[in-house]
């Protein structure tokens, strides 16, 4: 395992925390910023699936590999539509149950083990795709870290197991990383994996966030997250 995918999960978690912090420490977070975040994310997340990850899962996985981007798809869907269907990117404003916020939590750490997998498995192919993965990757860690802890907090969690929760799924990043580097499983299918996953979070995790807002500012940020990517990835060579 290289030093760089190691200091990316890290940094990639971090930002799971940092989201939580905002919301214990009762800092005010501005709506408008989270969607314009969300939808700039979904945006980069979108192109680096279907431009990068997809292709690229072929050429290591071979034919079966866009059977397994939809099983992942799928998978993801399935886990977050039963475990953790209360779930939504945005700071939770309702009471709920702590089955709810538990549930929430374990629906998501598929979800956050993939993304130290997607990083790992970028940087294999070459350090510039696994640096455009771990943009995308933390473009949605801080909001994700705000919704879980503010989701424990409306269940009357305390602050310091809000911010654990928010923990946890960086630690399952942190994991994935470091598994990908051991497993020859992970190594071979671990785009194609990648892929599902990350057009999962971006076109159906994100978008439903913001997609009634009204005006163009939102839809603006959406096509940005997509030709930010384009330009980046010209600029690494990948």
């Amino acid at each position: 395992m290289t030093i760089s995918a190691l200091a990316f999960g890290l940094a990639a978690a971090s930002a799971n925390v940092l989201g939580a912090i905002a919301v214990a420490s009762r800092a005010n977070w501005s709506v408008r910023a989270l969607d314009a975040i969300l939808s700039f994310a979904a945006g980069f997340l979108i192109a680096v699936s279907v431009i990068d990850l997809f292709p690229q899962s072929i050429i290591v996985a071979g034919p079966i590999a866009p059977a397994i981007v939809l099983g992942a798809y799928v998978l993801v869907h399935l886990t977050q539509h039963t475990i953790g269907r209360h779930f939504h990117f945005g700071e939770e404003t309702h009471s709920v149950s702590e089955l709810v916020s538990v549930s929430a939590l374990i629906g998501l750490l598929m979800h956050t083990f993939v993304d130290g997998v997607a990083v790992a498995s970028g940087l294999r192919v070459s350090n510039g795709l696994g640096a455009l993965v771990f943009v995308a990757v933390f473009l949605h860690k801080f909001p994700e870290g705000l919704a879980i802890s503010s989701l424990f907090l409306a269940a009357g969690a305390g602050r310091g197991r809000a911010i654990l929760a928010a923990a946890a799924l960086g630690a399952t990043t942190i994991i994935g990383v470091i598994l990908t580097d051991q497993f020859a499983f992970l190594q071979t299918y671990g785009l194609a994996i990648s892929a599902g996953v990350t057009l999962y979070v971006g076109a159906s995790n994100l978008v439903p966030e913001f997609q009634d807002r009204e005006g163009l500012r939102i839809p603006l940020s959406f096509v940005a997250g997509c030709l930010v990517y384009i330009a980046a990835r010209s600029l690494a060579s990948v």
